[in-house]
């Protein structure tokens, strides 16, 4: 698969994930009648089912990483190559900000906004080390062990992470930035965005240098990309 392709499917696949995070927000919040109980429970199971789906679709493609802390990680553990990177990263931005877009214009909404929803402190920023921490580690050991099962691990921790995350669990930068560009129910001010980003790479580092540490051993290093799919 050629690099156009791969990343022509990153861009689609972030795409289509932030039209899935924000849609549902907003559709959720709609019908939930003020209970942000249910309006969260709505997303986080949107959210899962989405992943699933996208992951299936686009993984044969590209390795369906829609996240720059993954691709980022699986570079760092030469699962997938580093020159892949840079088309890789701004295909992710790009489509995810297209997803933003394409939600807003599907509820009726201005497609143009800017976040004003607050997600300030420590707290909220260390939820994120421990949401991307999580998410790289489900990767790299369903990657390693039983790869056809990363579609669904990483839906399932999503939607785990969701609930017991105080930051309700963005874990990826592209969402961040993206998420940043809707003053609905999944949105972040811009000024809080940064210390999530630097939070969730910090997370994936965590995990990258745990899953180094385990598998130290050439003999025990399994190359393959996630899941298993994209091929340079």
């Amino acid at each position: 698969m050629n690099a156009a392709r791969r990343a022509t499917a990153e861009c689609i696949g972030t795409a289509l994930l932030l039209a899935v995070v924000v849609g549902s927000g907003i559709m959720g919040e709609r019908l939930a009648g003020g209970n942000v109980a249910i309006a969260l429970l709505a997303n986080a199971i949107a959210t899962g089912g989405g992943l699933v789906a996208l992951i299936l679709v686009f993984g044969p493609v590209s390795g369906a990483h829609f996240n720059p802390a993954v691709s980022l990680a699986l570079a760092a553990t030469r699962r997938h190559p580093w020159a892949d990177m840079p088309v890789y990263l701004l295909a992710q931005i790009a489509g995810g900000v297209l997803g933003v877009w394409a939600a807003h214009a599907m509820f009726g909404e201005p497609v143009l906004q800017v976040s004003e929803k607050m997600r300030p402190g420590a707290a909220l920023m260390f939820s994120e080390v421990v949401a991307t921490f999580g998410l790289l580690t489900t990767i790299f050991g369903c990657a390693r062990n039983r790869p056809e099962a990363v579609p669904y691990a990483v839906a399932v921790y999503i939607v785990a992470a969701y609930w017991f995350t105080s930051s309700t669990s963005f874990a990826n930068p592209a969402v961040t930035v993206a998420r940043s560009l809707t003053n609905s129910f999944a949105g972040i001010r811009p000024q809080d965005a940064p210390g999530f980003i630097a939070a969730q790479l910090l997370g994936a580092a965590l995990a990258t240098a745990l899953d180094a540490w385990f598998y130290q051993k050439k003999s025990e290093a399994v190359p393959a990309a996630i899941p298993a799919s994209a091929k340079p």
